[in-house]
């Protein structure tokens, strides 16, 4: 359990998912976007270190769009073809998320539950499917997130921080009592952007990355040094948990 300290005072705390919460990325998505490669009879294969480079790139869609124009598409042929791959590949995370595929990030149970039992609200800014998103937050952590917004709500995909703008506008948090939690440097400057503290789990694929700006950089959710930083500004509030102003989940 996180200490029972009081400083700066948290209202609420907005999570990423991929990388952040669950461990999806490499054992996840990448395994879901080679499974509709072959079944669009595409020999095209992303091994995990090209994965890894391609994560640079938010949003699936935009990543096929990218992959296929390398190697040798019309924008609009890859744009087509990016489309029509991406809804399969959402089907087969749906199914890996629903098979209790991605596992969830070690301390992640822990600091949501602690952040829930402080009072403060939880929510979620990704720019993940809602499809496949919901399932697996409702799977990994129950019905726990108060607002969920996710690139199916927002066209404008991280590091643009119109997802953390959303969310702030429907649960009402003020921004200045509100911390993002991030695992790359597109959700650090989306976060940024819309006006958040930011503290970054990196994971294995974001390590190297430059997180200057970050209010604390961390090497996961269980790092004692982001466990502190967090039991430091929680409120613990006497009442119980305040309930969040819109429900998106």
């Amino acid at each position: 359990m996180i200490p029972r300290r009081q400083d700066k005072r948290l209202e609420a705390v907005i999570f990423d998912v991929d990388g952040t919460l669950v461990d999806s990325e490499r054992d996840g998505h990448r395994v879901a976007f080679n499974l509709a490669f072959q079944a669009a009879g595409l020999l095209d294969r992303w091994d995990v270190p090209t994965y890894g480079k391609l994560l640079e790139i938010t949003g699936g869609e935009r990543r096929l769009t990218y992959w296929f124009e390398r190697r040798g598409r019309s924008m609009d042929e890859a744009r087509e073809r990016a489309a029509e791959l991406h809804k399969k590949k959402t089907e087969i995370m749906r199914g890996l998320v629903i098979q209790g595929r991605i596992p969830p990030r070690p301390g992640a149970r822990r600091l949501v539950a602690d952040v829930r039992a402080s009072g403060a609200q939880v929510h979620v800014a990704t720019t993940g499917t809602r499809a496949w998103v919901e399932p697996l937050l409702h799977q990994v952590f129950g019905r726990t997130f108060q607002v969920v917004v996710t690139g199916t709500e927002v066209r404008e995909l991280k590091p643009n921080p119109a997802v953390y703008r959303a969310v702030i506008e429907h649960a009402a948090c003020d921004p200045a009592r509100t911390v993002a939690v991030e695992d790359s440097l597109n959700g650090l400057r989306a976060a940024t952007g819309a006006g958040l503290r930011c503290v970054v789990a990196s994971n294995v694929y974001t390590r190297e990355q430059d997180f200057a700006g970050a209010a604390l950089t961390a090497d996961g959710l269980d790092d004692p040094a982001l466990v502190a930083w967090f039991s430091r500004r929680l409120p613990f509030a006497e009442s119980g948990p305040r309930r969040a102003v819109a429900k998106r989940a």
